[in-house]
């Protein structure tokens, strides 16, 4: 059963109602401490310059710093056990914390988020929406953290409407939440682009985007340097800024409230440029 839009919204968290508030949406910047990320693996995985780009971020304008300790690229990635993945973060994670942004941690494992979240952590952020690790949404209840819950798929399939299957996972991830006492008022939710989706899919996603406000929650975008972009101009990630530039905009022109993005400075400038010409129509 996919999910009727609500009549109301509830009330948020005060973390997401913070970063709510901006008639500019809130960019949430990538920092990957690992090896091996997709765009830029082995970059960040030393604390000294985790933290410098966690500090640079910041200056650029990011309302959120995700933090993540385990590449989660669909094609490629090795997984991690949760005392690598956990000791990855730790040189690091208190002193991002402590600069005072709020932090999500980037982790479909329960017992990575507990930690994350004991340590000042304010967000979880879960690629698997509360619906792989079966004790995510027990964990996130007991910190009332606020959750990210993505759209993810084991299998790519071509021939299926990805809005209504994404829609029939959000409505089951909702579930999941309430029954664990996760207010609905602490969920955002993200369509995953990338993830268990064909190139085109994760275009429809971005096409389709206004569909998936119906649930009324604040829904983010994270296509920042995604495979799709190559498809329709052949480059590598490094070189998907302008890619990334316009599927951001589309999707907050069509009701995204938070922006995920590895190039935080661009994305507000466009951000920021955009409000101030749609300010003046």
């Amino acid at each position: 059963m996919i999910a009727r839009p609500t009549t109301s919204a509830p009330t948020a968290h005060p973390v997401l109602a913070a970063l709510l508030a901006s008639p500019v949406p809130a960019v949430m910047g990538i920092l990957n401490v690992t090896p091996d990320s997709f765009s830029d693996g082995g970059q960040f995985d030393a604390p000294e310059r985790a933290l410098a780009q966690a500090r640079r971020m910041i200056a650029e304008g990011a309302g959120i710093i995700d933090i993540g300790a385990e590449s989660t690229r669909p094609y490629g990635s090795r997984p991690v056990t949760a005392d690598e993945e956990w000791a990855r973060l730790v040189p690091v994670l208190a002193d991002v914390v402590a600069l005072g942004t709020p932090v999500s941690i980037d982790s479909m494992k329960a017992s990575v988020v507990a930690k994350a979240l004991a340590a000042g952590v304010a967000i979880a952020n879960d690629i698997w929406g509360l619906q792989r690790d079966p004790d995510m949404a027990r964990v996130i209840a007991e910190h009332s953290a606020p959750v990210v819950v993505m759209h993810n798929r084991d299998d790519v399939d071509g021939s299926i409407d990805i809005i209504d299957d994404i829609k029939s996972f959000f409505t089951r991830s909702l579930e999941i939440a309430a029954s664990a006492g996760i207010p609905a008022g602490h969920i955002v939710l993200d369509p995953g682009i990338g993830f268990g989706k064909t190139p085109e899919q994760s275009m429809i996603a971005l096409a389709r985007f206004d569909e998936l406000t119906g649930f009324g929650l604040p829904v983010l975008i994270a296509a920042s340097r995604k495979k799709f972009i190559s498809t329709v101009v052949p480059s590598e990630p490094q070189q998907r800024i302008g890619g990334s530039l316009a599927a951001h905009l589309l999707a907050v022109r069509h009701g995204a409230k938070i922006v995920r993005a590895h190039d935080v400075a661009e994305t507000v400038q466009a951000l920021r440029v955009t409000a101030a010409i749609e300010e003046l129509r």
